[in-house]
Order: structure tokens, then sequence, then C-alpha cells
């Protein structure tokens, strides 16, 4: 099991339509091979600061993902809508 953390800033008053269309990305990974689930959190007292974390079965199911052609056209709606590039993390648990 592997956690992908998606920071993104987004463009200030774009925040209601950055919600829809983040909404549809997390619908459309539902079906995605490897999806196991995921949250959507907004930084306390900042309003433009989004953090996803989704868990993936494994690294080539996220990548899997990442590279599809569904994820491609959600994302179409949420990139314009960003002030920056979104930073992508990925972890895994440790092997104590």
């Amino acid at each position: 099991m592997i956690k992908i953390i998606i920071e993104r800033r987004i463009m200030p008053g774009l925040e209601q339509e950055y919600e829809e269309a983040a909404r549809e990305a997390m619908r459309q990974s539902l079906g995605a091979r490897g999806f196991v689930g995921g949250e959507s959190l907004v930084e306390l007292g900042h309003s433009d600061r989004r953090l996803m974390i989704t868990k993936w079965r494994d690294l080539r199911a996220w990548k899997e993902w990442y590279t599809s052609e569904e994820r491609s056209r959600v994302m179409q709606r949420v990139l314009p809508l960003l002030t920056e590039e979104e930073r992508i993390r990925i972890y895994e648990p440790t092997t104590h």
C-alpha cells in the first residue's frame, strides 16, 4: 500500500470551481484499478491551499492512473485553477 500526497494552490476566488473539478477527479479515481481511498483537505486559515491524500494498492496502480486518459481529462479542469504546478509526493510504509 502506498499513499500519494498532492499539494495544490488555487487562484483566489476560484475555490468553488476548484471544489467541483476536484470532486469530479476524485469520482473518476474511484473506478481506477488499485485505488483504495482518498480525502481532500483545506489548510486552516488558507482557503487557497489544498492537500489530497490518496491510497493505492501499489506504485504500479498509481502510475497507471497518473498516466491514464481519464486523469488527463479531469485534470484539464483542475490545472487552469492552480497558481503553480501541483506537488506530488509518494509515501510507503516503513519496514520496521
